[in-house]
């Protein structure tokens, strides 16, 4: 794994899925799958949101976002239009789409990505309720 200055690239290669990395946003575990040192043209996560739960809905300015679903199931809510998700499920978000996620039984996990790259305080914005973890109105 390398990762030295913001703007110096290099190759990484780690495990996703350690309990240990993930941070509790709100409803969502997120692993950031790279740091902000090591951070390039995007941003990358292991997104986690547990049976029973409704995320808040938000949207990114200038990122566009891409889900890709690991495993489990639930519903993605796109500019207010309702989209069931299941495992192998792709999702393209250009920038400035409102989304939430809604799970029932099994909890829902995808891999998210953005480009050029956002973070909890960067780049998210919330259109009613900002969950535990945000900074609200980050830029």
């Amino acid at each position: 794994m390398t990762g030295t200055a913001k703007n110096e690239l290099g190759v990484i290669h780690r495990r996703s899925g350690d309990p240990a990395r993930g941070e509790r946003l709100g409803p969502y575990v997120i692993e950031a799958l790279l740091t902000e040192a090591e951070e390039g043209a995007g941003t990358v996560y292991r997104v986690r949101i547990e049976p029973h739960c409704r995320t808040s809905v938000s949207y990114h300015r200038v990122a566009e976002e891409y889900y890709y679903v690991l495993a489990g199931s639930g519903t993605a809510i796109l500019n207010g239009k309702e989209h069931t998700l299941a495992a192998g499920d792709f999702l393209r978000l250009p920038p400035g789409t409102t989304h939430g996620f809604v799970t029932a039984d099994e909890a829902l996990e995808m891999l998210d990505i953005h480009t050029p790259g956002c973070r909890p305080n960067r780049d998210t914005y919330f259109v009613n309720e900002v969950p535990d973890g945000f900074t609200p109105g980050s830029s």
